[in-house]
């Protein structure tokens, strides 16, 4: 296992840092948050123009043809800089499931725009971190000519932008499918939801009578549990990829500003309290680090990361909401100043916990798996 990074994957870290670091300023940021507008479309054309967007899509659509690494080494720099941009839904839940599952002619039909960043996407799969209870359900008949979706879906990720959604469709037979869907097809509705901590971001997505050709199906029919199954996997390290930005750069601003900050004439980071907090969040921090890594590492490979994947993510849950809390905590008032920079990165950090399912989510998962094989303890001697 080795996780040094090559040449070409250092370069494409440095150039997502450059793009986010020059747009996405505090300054900036404090503006933003004072207008309507949910997403930085200049930012989204920026990423677009030097190729970041198709950096995993393959080349015959106009992408790098690069791997999944590649593309969370893009989503860590997002986090540092809180942009408000839809990455995750649009190249991790739209773009990455049409690279695996699709035909050549649904990417070129799907991922060609996407790339050029005309197109943005993402699935209707927040009911895998939701209460069951809460879950909704879209059913599926087939028709003469192609495919007739009917239901709801709950919280779809910055669904109130996207162009396309990537929906699971449970048939008469009990068999998941997933179909594309065009939100601007006839009988596709969206109504804003303000659950998101960063505002209208998610909506809830009705389907009436929504006719769909063949070419919308994804994958086979019956095979809608793999895929998802698949894009929760990568979803969930991708939002580590995320957490570990948003996290680590929260715990910097912090220790920046205890060594600046003074009392009773000497720095705050000089209280040994502090300092000791401090510590705590760097541990965290390089937990968080260590378990993304290696859930990345084992998807990269084609090896089996299910225990990996829900380990990592409770790890971007826990440790996450302690170091944003010390943050603000250190910061003393101004850290509760929701125009302060500092409270961007606790929001998000909660943001991107509750998403999926939160740590007992996970730690209730990983459980399930460990009792179902046992061999998944002892991964580590694989390694």
């Amino acid at each position: 296992m080795d996780f040094s990074f090559d040449e070409d994957q250092l370069a494409i870290r440095e150039l997502a840092y450059q793009i986010f670091t020059d747009r996405a300023t505090d300054e900036f940021l404090l503006n933003f948050s004072r207008t309507d507008a949910t997403y930085d479309t200049e930012l989204w054309s920026t990423l677009a123009e030097q190729g970041l967007l198709g950096i995993s899509a393959p080349e015959s659509v106009g992408g790098s043809g690069l791997g999944f690494t590649e593309l969370c080494l893009i989503l860590e720099e997002q986090g540092r800089r809180v942009a408000p941009v839809p990455l995750h839904a649009t190249l991790v839940l739209g773009g990455l499931p049409i690279q695996q599952f699709g035909t050549a002619a649904q990417q070129q039909e799907w991922l060609a725009p996407l790339v050029a960043g005309q197109a943005k996407f993402t699935a209707a799969v927040a009911e895998l971190g939701m209460n069951a209870a809460l879950a909704t359900e879209v059913t599926v008949s087939k028709s003469d000519d192609g495919w007739v979706l009917n239901g709801e879906k709950a919280v779809v990720p910055d669904a109130m932008a996207a162009d396309f959604v990537l929906v699971p469709a449970l048939d008469a037979a009990g068999r998941h499918s997933v179909f594309v869907v065009s939100t601007a097809a006839p009988g596709v509705s969206r109504k804003p939801e303000q659950i998101g901590l960063l505002g209208e971001r998610a909506a809830h997505l009705s389907l009436t009578d929504v006719s769909l050709g063949e070419f919308a199906l994804l994958g086979s029919v019956g095979q809608g549990e793999e895929i998802i199954d698949w894009l929760e996997q990568h979803a969930n390290v991708a939002h580590c990829a995320l957490q570990v930005g948003v996290a680590e750069e929260a715990m910097k601003r912090t220790a920046a500003y205890l060594g600046e900050r003074q009392q009773f004439g000497v720095p705050l980071g000089t209280f040994q309290a502090l300092a000791m907090r401090m510590a705590d969040s760097y541990i965290d921090v390089e937990a968080m680090r260590s378990t993304y890594w290696l859930a990345l590492w084992r998807l990269s490979e084609g090896l089996d990361a299910r225990a990996e994947v829900r380990a990592a993510k409770w790890w971007a849950c826990d440790a996450a909401h302690r170091v944003v809390c010390t943050s603000q905590h250190l910061h003393g008032g101004i850290g509760a100043d929701v125009e302060y920079p500092i409270h961007r990165f606790f929001l998000w950090a909660k943001q991107i916990g509750y998403s999926l399912g939160n740590a007992s989510t996970q730690l209730d998962k990983l459980g399930k798996l460990l009792a179902e094989d046992d061999s998944l303890g002892f991964r580590a001697l694989e390694v």
